[in-house]
């Protein structure tokens, strides 16, 4: 049986990456619902509002297919809420789908533990203070946090337009020496036809919003098998 993992995305920024990824990967379906978003904005009042319980509810509703799990690919959506917050929006998204649910902040946290992984640098695209929100939204799972870059870019929209040698060079950029893996925590990155190419170019692990709200939606689906071309995550 084909497992069939359902997207709820902001907007629209690197959306493309989902139906790339269900063609690369060959299988799994990803069917994506663009979520409200009234303002496109990299703040923490814009975040709150997108990442609301109703709004999620009614993207969920949107799909029309049957789901083996649902997967809130918004990274800042998500950790700005705090962990207790976001637990809860999870929570409250499982309720309305009736299968397994969770979001990119949990599924960079989840994917840290399937690669051991508890030092990490971070390349975020976003202003500092919305960037700090997610070095300690992961500094509550134990994972440390030893440098954090910030593009300081205000709009998902922009930031679905980075040519992929910025996103190349922007994450080796974003490396400490002593992390295990660099965090690309914004899924208005375009990253899916990178992934590889992303840890080669860095020499370790490199997980992307992206590729992490996949792996999840596919774990929590009971189908996280190991795949090719997908980075070191889905080799694992």
């Amino acid at each position: 049986m084909t497992p069939t993992v359902g997207i709820l995305y902001p907007g629209f920024s690197a959306e493309d990456d989902y139906p790339l990824a269900e063609k690369l990967l060959g299988g799994p379906r990803l069917p994506l619902v663009h979520t409200e978003m009234r303002e496109d904005a990299h703040r923490v009042d814009a975040l709150l509002d997108i990442g609301g319980d109703d709004v999620l509810a009614d993207g969920v509703r949107a799909i029309d297919a049957p789901l083996d799990s649902v997967v809130w690919a918004c990274t800042s959506g998500s950790f700005v809420f705090g962990w207790d917050g976001a637990t809860s929006q999870v929570e409250a998204l499982a309720a309305t789908a009736g299968v397994p649910a969770s979001s990119t902040s949990f599924a960079f946290v989840d994917a840290c533990a399937r690669l051991g992984v508890t030092r990490v640098a971070v390349g975020a695209t976003y202003p500092d203070d919305v960037a700090e929100r997610f070095v300690a939204f992961l500094g509550v799972a134990g994972i440390e946090v030893l440098s954090l870059s910030a593009k300081g870019i205000i709009t998902a929209a922009e930031v679905g337009t980075l040519p992929e040698d910025t996103v190349l060079e922007f994450a080796a950029a974003a490396d400490h020496p002593d992390a295990q893996a660099v965090l690309l925590p914004d899924t208005a990155l375009h990253t899916v036809g990178l992934l590889d190419r992303l840890d080669a170019r860095v020499g370790k692990p490199v997980l992307t919003a992206n590729q992490v709200s996949i792996w999840q939606g596919l774990r929590l689906a009971g189908a996280d098998t190991p795949r090719a071309g997908f980075g070191a995550l889905f080799a694992a």
